[in-house]
């Protein structure tokens, strides 16, 4: 009996006086399974936020700004737009705080995701055994963390200058989701612009569009303060229907219009822009471009 055949009896044995029991089964998951993608999306998560954490531009950008903004608009704008509008501005301008945090990290996530490209991060990913879709939406989660952190930083800022909920519990939990679904959606447009173009061009089509919004909104001043001619596109805006609704969810008033005009704009932006965000990131992961 040759030393191979002598192993293989001696396991056999070995087997048969253990029994199965003893030789654990690990079951395999396919590459593709729903479990592997939910677990490498949560690690890639967990590396985006272990990167920006170590950021200062990112942490700068992400908690630093946004509350110096805050306390900005309330020191200079605050008592003018309360008495021009009779209610108190920091219950409009918190929201829109919160929504252009959500617009401005997009941005810095889309630069980190050109700089992975170039780098050949995102190629290397995409050669070992990962889900395919992991890379996307673990960034996407991370996005909805980030923006979560900077919402709840903005809030605790606001109430030190008077902001509350005074609709109750279940209102300022609907408040808090609003920014993280409409940075998600933004998130998604800005990783689709950021797979075609490059990252000087990706600043100012996004800075564009993000400064366009910010000074033609209800956040500063109601909408029937605008032109009458303006007043429907201010009103129907993106920006203007998640501040409404946050304003209702907060200091009082119409909350089902504008939070539904919020997830019209939420749903049609994911529709729109989930498949070409998907086949370019799967290019950019392919062939580094």
């Amino acid at each position: 009996m040759s030393s191979v055949e002598a192993t293989m009896v001696a396991a056999g044995d070995v087997a048969e006086r253990t029994g199965p029991s003893a030789l654990p089964v690990v079951p395999a998951h396919s590459e593709s399974s729903v479990r592997n993608w939910a677990t490498h999306s949560l690690v890639q998560c967990k590396r985006l936020l272990l990167v920006w954490a170590r950021d200062p531009a990112t942490t700068i950008q992400t908690l630093v700004y946004p509350a110096l903004t805050l306390m900005m608009f309330r020191i200079v704008l605050g008592d003018a737009i309360t008495a021009a509008t009779g209610r108190p501005s920091v219950y409009g301008t918190v929201p829109l705080i919160t929504l252009l945090a959500a617009m401005s990290g997009a941005v810095v996530s889309a630069l980190g995701f050109k700089a992975e490209k170039l780098t050949g991060l995102l190629g290397r990913f995409w050669t070992m055994p990962i889900h395919r879709a992991a890379g996307l939406t673990g960034r996407l989660l991370a996005e909805a963390i980030r923006v979560l952190v900077t919402t709840l930083l903005v809030i605790a800022v606001g109430f030190t200058i008077g902001f509350r909920f005074d609709q109750g519990p279940l209102a300022a939990l609907a408040l808090i989701g609003i920014p993280v679904l409409f940075g998600v959606a933004f998130a998604l447009f800005v990783t689709t612009l950021a797979t075609v173009s490059e990252g000087v061009m990706l600043v100012h089509a996004v800075g564009i569009i993000s400064t366009l919004l910010m000074f033609f909104n209800s956040g500063f001043v109601p909408t029937f303060v605008y032109p009458t001619w303006l007043q429907d596109v201010v009103g129907n805006q993106p920006m203007s229907c998640a501040i409404d609704a946050m304003k209702g969810l907060s200091y009082g008033g119409p909350v089902a219009e504008p939070l539904l005009k919020t997830l019209a704009w939420v749903i049609g932006v994911t529709v729109l822009f989930a498949y070409p965000a998907i086949r370019g990131y799967r290019r950019a992961a392919e062939t580094g471009a």
